[in-house]
């Protein structure tokens, strides 16, 4: 693994040929890695470069939330609460598109709103973590949609029992500094607490829940911040095995957010955070979401990266509403102009699929599924 001075070092750097160096000795690493892989299954080819994406729907189960980041759109203070049956007619429409990924959002401890009580109360139901199962179990009873659920922190028993309904989690770590609890980015928003989003990783391991995270760039952290955040996502994984991948999201900015006129991060700060990520990460899938980065996503691609994420071709992306996704066969002309071949995959990762990391409901519904 790269050190903590290297990966400084690769951030700080200004040299285009040291750039061009770490990218040579990473596509050097994964040919070798390839070539390990196809010598044990007697395969010829190592020329068969393969990203992979998710086709989901995404749901915003409710739009209300106790944090108020500087930089998100997705809060609303006049708040949206999805009745189940406009979930189900999104889930039976991704179902005839064959996603097979179904991915619940809304905003943190949402129960601590009144007036969403109010209506769950009302339509029978003690907190909105019951509701959540109530609508995953439908899903799973009459979609091939595997339930993904990303709505803040969660406790460990929320977490137990989520597990039953679903095939994998997540949860932005976005940095691990406290600092950036008191800037303009995280100051209005508890829930941002890294030790409090550490602990639910951590939960989430010891419950060997499959787990996404990810990292936000451009929020006003330090380069130290950032490769500290790194390395605390690989600690939580040496000890727990359960991150299946990473985002690196750059900071999008937005009419009307506080950090309306910030600036964004440039091109080469997003390529050189992959490649580090990849060199900190190495047993992580890396993943940029292709909406946010259409114009420079296949230079992200150079850098290794293995996966685009959540398409939707049902939803738009609730979180960056401006941002529309690429259509598939464009994200797959967009790859295969590098060589990449595109792959659909579930939520959950492969190697997670077995009874030791699932519950044998979810187990079955993939092996029912044939993915």
């Amino acid at each position: 693994m790269i050190s903590r001075e290297n990966a400084l070092n690769i951030l700080n750097s200004t040299s285009t040929t040291k750039i061009l160096e770490n990218l040579l000795n990473l596509s050097k690493l994964d040919n070798a890695d390839k070539n390990n892989v196809n010598n044990k299954n007697n395969v010829n080819n190592i020329n068969n470069k393969v990203i992979t994406y998710s086709k989901n729907a995404f749901i915003p189960v409710c739009t209300w939330c106790r944090n108020i980041c500087g930089y998100c759109t997705f809060r609303e203070e006049n708040y949206t609460l999805l009745k189940k049956e406009q979930m189900k007619e999104t889930l039976r429409e991704a179902d005839k598109y064959n996603c097979h990924e179904a991915l619940f959002t809304f905003g943190e401890n949402v129960d601590e709103n009144p007036k969403i009580m109010e209506e769950l109360n009302k339509m029978g139901y003690a907190n909105i973590i019951e509701y959540l199962y109530d609508i995953e179990d439908w899903c799973l009873n009459n979609t091939d949609l595997l339930p993904h659920t990303n709505c803040g922190i969660l406790s460990y028993e929320e977490l137990k029992t989520l597990r039953e309904v679903n095939a994998s989690m997540g949860l932005m770590l976005e940095n691990s500094s406290s600092r950036l609890c008191s800037t303009v980015a995280h100051k209005d928003s508890i829930g941002k607490l890294p030790k409090t989003r550490i602990e639910m990783m951590e939960n989430a391991g010891k419950l060997k829940i499959p787990f996404t995270t990810g990292i936000l760039i451009g929020i006003g952290e330090t380069k130290e911040e950032l490769v500290d955040s790194l390395f605390e996502i690989n600690r939580i994984n040496e000890k727990y095995g359960n991150i299946q991948e990473v985002i690196v999201q750059n900071f999008r900015a937005k009419k009307g957010i506080a950090m309306e006129n910030y600036p964004e991060p440039t091109p080469i700060e997003v390529l050189k955070t992959i490649i580090i990520s990849r060199m900190i990460l190495k047993d992580i899938s890396v993943q940029v979401p292709p909406n946010l980065n259409k114009e420079t996503g296949q230079l992200l691609l150079l850098a290794g990266i293995d996966d685009w994420g959540g398409v939707s071709p049902v939803t738009k992306d609730f979180v960056n509403p401006e941002a529309p996704w690429p259509e598939i066969e464009e994200l797959n002309k967009f790859s295969a102009e590098l060589g990449y071949n595109l792959v659909e995959r579930l939520p959950v990762y492969e190697k997670y699929i077995n009874k030791e990391w699932l519950d044998e409901r979810i187990y079955n519904k993939i092996q029912e599924i044939g993915k």
